[in-house]
């Protein structure tokens, strides 16, 4: 099989992304996953644009391992910048898993997403039990193994839980994220971060998605760390998240509905063999 595909990134958060609006693209579990490999072709996620009669798109998300995840904040913001370079539309509707997403092109790389309100009730993360979701009670260690429990938990499409720190060198998150991910307290998994208060506007963080690790910068993860910092009286409604490549820019309405804005690459297109 071969096809045409186009990979680009937000911050460092890099998407192979198939346009599949004709509906001629079949892939199975394993082709997703060589596709993701970074021996192959490789990124975070990969995307299926499919056809849509209420929206530009219905995009469905894959993880690298080939699990499919909910929302991808970043991504949502690529494929919205790919379509409005296709059609000259400056406002891209975007149907997802997790809802239907509206984004704006602001500028030359620039897009702003609503990404929706927060959830935090222990049965929307999802988390196993009733608990109270602002203070989780995780364990976590530094690398000198001195010990902090916490962790405030968000859903933004998908789960998220959140560990204020006070210095992100000091903890070692490839560590820390693989096991807090398939913590029992999460029947669907977890997206584990580490963040640093720098002050009310900025953050500095670093991501453990589930099901692809590492990553250089996540949108899901920017949106829920702000309202993370919101609730606990840390920040307030804009702030900047911080990543190794760049920030963005979170802004959080009356209504707990969170606006994310920051920059995309410019569009490669790819060929695949399979």
């Amino acid at each position: 099989m071969n096809f045409k595909a186009y990979k680009m990134d937000g911050l460092g958060n890099d998407f192979v992304i198939i346009d599949n609006r004709t509906g001629e693209i079949k892939l199975s579990g394993d082709q997703i996953i060589k596709i993701c490999n970074r021996s192959f072709i490789g990124c975070d996620q990969l995307i299926i644009m499919n056809h849509s009669e209420e929206s530009d798109a219905d995009l469905i998300f894959y993880n690298s391992d080939g699990s499919e995840s909910g929302a991808c904040g970043n991504g949502t913001r690529c494929v919205a910048y790919l379509i409005s370079e296709e059609n000259n539309k400056k406002e891209i509707i975007l149907k997802t898993k997790s809802g239907v997403l509206n984004s704006k092109i602001l500028g030359k790389n620039l897009v702003e997403t609503v990404i929706g309100i927060a959830k935090t009730g222990w049965k929307d993360i999802p988390i196993s039990q009733k608990m109270d979701t602002k203070n989780l009670n995780l364990k976590i260690a530094d690398k000198n193994k001195n010990e902090y429990f916490g962790g405030t938990a968000v859903n933004v499409g998908n789960p998220h839980a959140i560990f204020f720190v006070d210095k992100l060198e000091n903890f070692n998150l490839e560590n820390i994220g693989p096991n807090l991910e398939i913590n029992e307290l999460f029947p669907d998994r977890c997206n584990i971060t580490l963040a640093e208060i720098k002050n009310s506007k900025k953050i500095f963080v670093k991501v453990w998605e589930r099901g692809a690790g590492l990553t250089k910068a996540c949108g899901s993860a920017a949106c829920a760390t702000a309202f993370a910092g919101k609730i606990n009286g840390l920040t307030g409604n804009e702030v900047d998240i911080e990543f190794e490549l760049g920030n963005l820019s979170i802004s959080i309405n009356k209504n707990n509905s969170i606006k994310m804005k920051g920059a995309v690459s410019n569009i490669k297109s790819i060929e695949i063999n399979l």
